[in-house]
């Protein structure tokens, strides 16, 4: 691609996000660890190059622990993204935010076993990774919501599950207990690959469903939350593309510079 139309700022849709707005012109990227989930959609919006890529497939075709994460990002990265907002949909371990609200995490628990967790495979390379999210990605998210007037939650905990399967109920209440706000099965290790890429990375999370534990009458079922998603995904979209909009040109944050004294995987 043409190195001054590269776009700087990228979307991974989660679950229902599987498109970002027409007349997107796809790209096929390869990289160093196989395929990504599908073609990089690249796009202007508002003088601004952006690119956009379904995390599960245009078609939702790898689950949670399919995805290739190292891929989805390498990808995004050597297009010349250095923002990321990622939309996604997850369950609630708190009553009081129900399906329908949404919520900018700030902090994350990674539960989830046998995932590529890094790009490092050898050498002893170590990323500051205590505050996972971009402080400059929350807030343009916060005030894209706020300009729409759609409530939304300023921080919570994101533990991150293997799946496919939902939680049990004994499961999400314990999660609950340690004080976590929301359960996500995609969250880790793309959150952690994007840091070691020394990217901008921002969590924006669609309630779909109160956890089996909290919810004590009713189970979680893969229709409802895909009914609760595409119920809210145009209110979503609204919030995203207005963030990406947003988000400065050179932010103020320490995230790019998470690799200072170290290099980006080759």
């Amino acid at each position: 691609m043409n190195p001054t139309h590269d776009p700087a700022v990228g979307v991974i849709g989660g679950t229902g996000f599987y498109a970002l707005l027409d007349g997107i012109e796809q790209v096929t990227v390869d990289t160093p660890y196989g395929p990504p989930s599908g073609p990089v959609g690249v796009t202007t919006l508002d003088g601004r190059r952006v690119a956009f890529l379904a995390r599960h497939g245009g078609d939702h075709r790898f689950p949670p622990h399919r995805i290739n994460y190292r891929a989805n990002l390498w990808a995004l990265r050597s297009l010349g993204v250095r923002q990321i907002i990622a939309p996604s949909a997850v369950g609630s371990l708190r009553p009081e935010l129900g399906p329908g609200c949404l919520v900018v995490p700030d902090q994350l628990v990674d539960r989830t076993t046998g995932r590529t967790r890094s790009f490092y495979d050898d050498g002893a390379v170590h990323v500051s990774f205590a505050d996972p999210f971009c402080p400059v990605g929350r807030d343009a998210v916060l005030r894209a919501a706020a300009r729409h007037q759609q409530d939304i939650t300023d921080g919570g905990v994101t533990v991150v599950v293997d799946g496919p399967s939902f939680s049990t109920r004994a499961e999400s209440r314990w999660y609950a207990a340690q004080g976590w706000t929301l359960v996500n099965m995609t969250a880790q290790p793309e959150t952690v690959l994007a840091r070691e890429l020394a990217l901008c990375y921002t969590s924006v999370a669609l309630v779909t469903d109160l956890d089996a534990g909290i919810d004590r009458t009713e189970a979680v079922s893969q229709h409802d939350v895909f009914a609760v998603f595409a119920a809210n995904i145009e209110r979503l979209r609204a919030v995203v593309l207005t963030a990406v909009a947003a988000l400065p040109a050179q932010p103020a944050c320490d995230c790019q510079a998470a690799l200072a004294g170290m290099s980006v995987p080759a």
